[in-house]
């Protein structure tokens, strides 16, 4: 998996975090399209993204740019963080690209809202109470 900039991501944050178009650009996962097929995933369904450091739910879309197969891209942001390794390589930043993913359906598990991947990172979301 890679992580990638969009210009709809660059508007929404504009906007702010919290905002639904916030939302909408960023908690997807782009894939190619036979990738979602041979995963028995229904494109715009929910998925369930495993890496070494998490898990995230995000809908699954077919790819708008280029997508080899084998290869997914979630916008930077809240969802991504969920699953990007924390090595850094020596060089201060994250893992951004290249890092190894599990993605399965999840047609019945709700997308947590910025706020709640946040707040569920640090130890503060106790979930729907």
């Amino acid at each position: 998996m890679i992580t990638q900039r969009a210009v709809e991501e660059g508007i929404a944050m504009e906007i702010g975090k919290t905002s639904p178009q916030y939302f909408e650009a960023c908690s997807l996962i782009e894939m190619n399209e036979y990738d979602i097929d041979e995963l028995g995933i229904t494109p715009n369904t929910n998925v369930k993204v495993t890496s070494e450091s998490g898990e995230v739910i995000v809908k699954a879309v077919i790819a708008r740019q280029t997508c080899y197969r084998g290869l997914c891209h979630i916008r930077q942001g809240v969802w991504a963080n969920q699953v990007v390794p924390p090595r850094t390589q020596s060089t201060g930043e994250p893992q951004y690209s290249g890092f190894p993913v599990i993605v399965e359906p999840a047609p019945n598990e709700k997308i947590k809202t910025a706020l709640e991947c946040v707040q569920g990172a640090v130890g503060l979301w106790k979930g729907d109470e």
